[in-house]
């Protein structure tokens, strides 16, 4: 926002991009403001449906507070509370999302007083939520991991702002390690499956469907590891070793023949255990046994030529 242009909306819809220099790879989501003019007042089922899909796909979520809106009752932030409450109900999730809640414009008031307020103000919140009756009595903790900073004015102490925005940066690095902000790993989806799940969770949320997290993993987990156990199978049907030990299997016998055909099978396999590692293990496993008997129908017309070896393994 330029300050000399005046006050607007700064962020429109749901902006993604990738982390510079953090590791592991991290992707910073920026979600429209619930508290804009821009959308009005009666417009909340974008609101909600951005608030769902945050907590889908993020391991943190940060939610930016006015230290000044600590304690009070008609804080901005509220209704944003509620809805991230709210639709969490429809989240069939099998892991913890972290709150992570930056306070910003702190006054010289310490945090260690400013902190049991604020998760006063977030409990009272959550006893408020309507629950169905399977959860009228889950406390917070199941649900959430709740952490909290703060940040100076950034116009009166602009310094010690970028500090402190720093020091909140470094917390980023490895943080789906044990025991850092992103570590309950439970029902994760891989990276390599994250554009197509983002995409089918938001296609379900659109359509104001209940998002069952776990069966979805399972979902993408088949699409992906179909879709890499076709791309070894391509890889094997052309592979420049198989075809030369072909030509040569027709030309007489091969020594070694059983070991080198193997190894050629045994690379894709390999090749494909790596990738598909962090899928559901069901479904690795399933579409792994039916990538084996495919690529044992490719190397048959190998061993057509050369009956006297068709023991593989």
């Amino acid at each position: 926002m330029d300050a000399y242009k005046g006050r607007s909306q700064t962020t429109k819809g749901i902006w993604m991009a990738n982390c510079v220099g953090i590791e592991p790879l991290t992707i910073a989501m920026d979600l429209e403001g619930t508290d804009g003019r821009e959308r009005g007042e009666d417009d909340t089922a974008f609101e909600k449906q951005s608030a769902l899909f945050a907590l889908a796909i993020s391991d943190i979520v940060l939610i930016n507070m006015w230290c000044h809106d600590i304690g009070r009752e008609h804080a901005a932030n509220k209704p944003l509370l509620k809805t991230v409450f709210q639709v969490m109900m429809r989240l069939f999730s099998p892991r913890k999302t972290t709150l992570l809640f930056v306070i910003r414009d702190k006054t010289k008031t310490p945090l260690e007083y400013l902190e049991p307020v604020l998760r006063e103000d977030i409990q009272k919140i959550w006893d408020t939520v309507s629950k169905p009756q399977a959860l009228k009595d889950t406390p917070l903790s199941e649900f959430f991991y709740v952490e909290v900073v703060a940040l100076s004015s950034y116009e009166e102490k602009e310094k010690q702002f970028k500090e402190q925005v720093a020091q909140l940066r470094k917390r980023f690095f490895h943080s789906i390690a044990p025991g850092g902000l992103a570590g309950d790993r439970r029902g994760v989806v891989p990276g390599s499956g994250f554009c197509f799940s983002a995409q089918k969770i938001w296609q379900v949320i659109r359509e104001n469907k209940d998002l069952d997290l776990p069966a979805h993993k399972v979902m993408v987990a088949t699409v992906r590891c179909e879709e890499i156990a076709n791309e070894k199978l391509s890889g094997l049907v052309c592979d420049k070793d198989l075809v030369a030990l072909e030509n040569a299997v027709q030309a007489g016998p091969v020594s070694g023949f059983g070991k080198r055909i193997s190894s050629i099978l045994e690379t894709y396999l390999s090749e494909y255990d790596k990738e598909t590692i962090y899928f559901d293990e069901k479904v690795r496993d399933a579409k792994r046994l039916h990538l084996e008997i495919k690529a044992l129908n490719v190397d048959q017309h190998v061993n057509v030529f050369y009956t006297n070896h068709v023991i593989i393994y």
